[in-house]
């Protein structure tokens, strides 16, 4: 496996996520609701094409992997019905609310792909080192002294 290219796919990723972000935070309420349409179809998608990956190599899943997916399922589904909820209330102190719940919604998100990328890092690191024994022993049946 080539880690260094998927991080720094992961790197591009985060970097274009920080631009939109950016650039979103200028934008007014329907264009911010046409960019968050446009990324849950875009999550779905990523979801779907992970699920079929899983599929196929299902024995080999971290549970947590799965529950990690699932609950970012949830999130989507859940913050799709407090957009529309948000769109039906007019009420200031609901609005706050919302506002700070999807705050810290966001701010879970990111505690959640930081833990996730220190996960990433370790397992990555725990493979290379899997590999590098499984090759140096390898190594020293093929030579034995």
């Amino acid at each position: 496996m080539n880690y260094t290219e998927q991080l720094e796919d992961l790197q591009q990723r985060v970097d274009g996520t920080v631009e939109e972000v950016r650039q979103a935070a200028a934008e007014d309420h329907e264009q911010l609701a046409a960019r968050i349409d446009k990324n849950q179809q875009n999550l779905q998608s990523v979801v779907h094409k992970g699920q079929q990956r899983l599929d196929q190599t299902a024995d080999q899943i971290d549970s947590k992997w799965a529950q990690v997916k699932a609950d970012a399922s949830v999130k989507m589904a859940d913050l799709k019905a407090k957009m529309e909820q948000r769109r039906r209330e007019r009420d200031a102190e609901a609005a706050t609310t919302d506002a700070d719940w999807a705050e810290a919604d966001a701010e879970a998100a990111i505690d959640l792909a930081s833990w996730a990328t220190d996960n990433a890092r370790l397992a990555i690191l725990d493979a290379l080192d899997a590999r590098w024994y499984a090759d140096d022993l390898t190594k020293l049946a093929a030579h034995p002294r």
